[in-house]
C-alpha cells in the first residue's frame, strides 16, 4: 500500500507576517490561501488595522473581486495616492494568477516591480484553490520576488485545542482536553466551522463544565464523523443502527456518491489500521501515514480496527470502489438503494 505522507506545513511566512504587523510595517504584496478562513480574515482584518485608521476607508481600503477585473484597472487603483493615512490597502478575492492571458501576466509582472511604496496589495485565494503553474517562470519568479505567499492550514492540535478551551472561557465555560478533542473529531478541525458550534454548545449548556452529552445535544457533524459512526456500526453486527445512520444522512440531502467516498476512505483508514496491528505498529504510524493533527482519529481507528480483519477490510475496500465506478458510469442507478445494498453486504461478510 502507497505511504500517503503529507508535506510538513512551511509557517515561517505567517510568522513574518505576525512580525511586520506587530512592528506596523506590513509588507507591499501578499497571496492569502489555504483551508483555514478563520485564520485568513483575522490577518485581513490585523492588516486593515495597521493600515487604514478608522474613517479612512473610504479612500484607502478597496475590496475587489477578481472576476472581469484586469491588470490596468488594479493598476490605476494602486496607484492611487492615500488620503490621511501614510497607505492603502487593496484586497483582491478570487484573482486567478495563473489564468491571466500572456499580455495581462506581463503587466502584473511590470505592476508588482514597481508597486507604489504607499500601496499594499493582498490577493484572496478564497472559493479558488491556489495552484501555482511552474511553468509560468516569470510569474513565478516575480512573484517569490515581490509577494510573500502565507497559507493558513487548519491548526495543529497543539493550537487548536487551547483556542477551543479560550473560546469556551470568553463565553463563561470550561472544556477539558478529552471533550475539546471530540469536538474536532465531529465537527472538523477548521476554525470557521468551530466558532459557531462552540458558540451553540456554550449557550446550551447550564452549567459551567461543557461534556460530551452537551456537544452531542446540539452540535452539528460534520460528514466524516457520521460516515464514522455508520462504520463503526457496521463493524458491531448492528445493521439497523447503521441503515438509520445512512437514511438520516439521505434526508438531508447528502449525495450518495459524497457518503460513498467519505465511507471508502473511512473503510481504507480502518484497514490501515488492522495492517498496524498485524504489524506491530502504533497509533503514531497512522498519524503521519495520514497527517493526523492528533491521535484521537488515530486511537477511533485502532479501535474501529480490533473488530474485524485485514481480509474483510480488503473485501469492504473492493466492493466501494466497484459501486464507485458503477455510480459514475451507469445512468439512473438508484444511488440511496445500491448504498443500502452495500450496507447489507458489508454486514453479511462481516457476520
Amino acid at each position: 500500500m502507497a505511504t500517503m505522507k503529507k508535506a510538513p506545513r512551511n509557517r515561517a511566512a505567517l510568522q513574518t507576517l505576525k512580525a511586520a504587523l506587530a512592528a506596523g510595517t506590513p509588507g507591499p504584496a501578499y497571496i492569502f490561501h489555504g483551508e483555514e478562513s478563520y485564520l485568513r480574515e483575522y490577518y485581513l482584518g490585523e492588516l486593515r488595522k495597521v493600515l487604514i485608521p478608522p474613517g479612512a476607508e473610504t479612500f484607502n481600503f478597496h475590496a475587489l473581486e477578481g472576476k472581469d477585473l484586469t491588470v490596468q484597472g488594479l493598476a490605476e487603483m494602486a496607484e492611487a495616492m492615500p488620503m490621511m493615512t501614510e497607505r492603502t490597502l487593496i484586497v483582491v478575492t478570487d484573482y486567478d494568477l495563473f489564468k491571466l492571458g500572456e499580455d495581462q501576466r506581463e503587466k502584473l509582472m511590470a505592476l508588482l516591480e514597481d508597486l507604489p511604496p504607499y500601496c499594499c496589495l493582498v490577493f484572496v485565494y478564497d472559493t479558488l484553490a491556489y495552484k501555482p503553474n511552474k511553468t509560468m517562470k516569470k510569474l513565478c519568479k516575480a512573484l517569490a520576488d515581490h509577494v510573500e505567499t502565507v497559507e493558513f492550514p487548519a491548526a495543529e492540535s497543539s493550537d487548536l485545542l487551547p483556542w477551543i478551551s479560550r473560546r469556551f472561557k470568553a463565553l463563561g465555560k470550561e472544556i477539558d482536553r478529552q471533550t475539546a478533542e471530540y469536538l474536532v473529531f465531529l465537527c472538523g478541525g477548521l476554525m470557521t466551522g468551530l466558532v459557531p458550534e462552540i458558540e451553540k454548545i456554550a449557550a446550551y449548556t447550564k452549567g459551567e463544565a461543557v461534556t460530551r452529552r452537551e456537544v452531542d445535544a446540539v452540535a452539528d457533524p460534520v460528514l466524516s464523523a457520521e460516515v464514522f459512526r455508520l462504520s463503526d456500526a457496521v463493524l458491531q453486527g448492528n445493521y439497523d443502527q447503521a441503515a438509520s445512520i445512512l437514511g438520516d444522512l439521505l434526508k438531508m440531502q447528502t449525495e450518495p456518491i459524497l457518503i460513498l467516498a467519505a465511507l471508502g476512505s473511512q473503510l481504507r483508514r480502518i484497514w490501515t489500521a488492522r495492517l498496524a496491528l498485524d504489524s506491530g505498529r502504533d497509533r503514531y504510524w497512522l498519524m503521519e501515514l495520514w497527517g493526523m493533527k492528533s491521535d484521537y482519529p488515530a486511537k477511533l481507528l485502532l479501535s474501529a480496527a480490533r473488530r474485524t480483519t485485514g481480509v474483510w477490510c480488503a473485501q469492504a475496500v473492493r466492493h466501494c470502489q466497484e459501486l464507485d465506478r458503477r455510480m459514475k458510469s451507469e445512468r439512473g442507478i438508484d444511488g440511496p438503494g445500491e448504498l443500502k445494498l452495500l450496507l447489507v453486504r458489508l454486514a453479511a461478510e462481516r457476520s
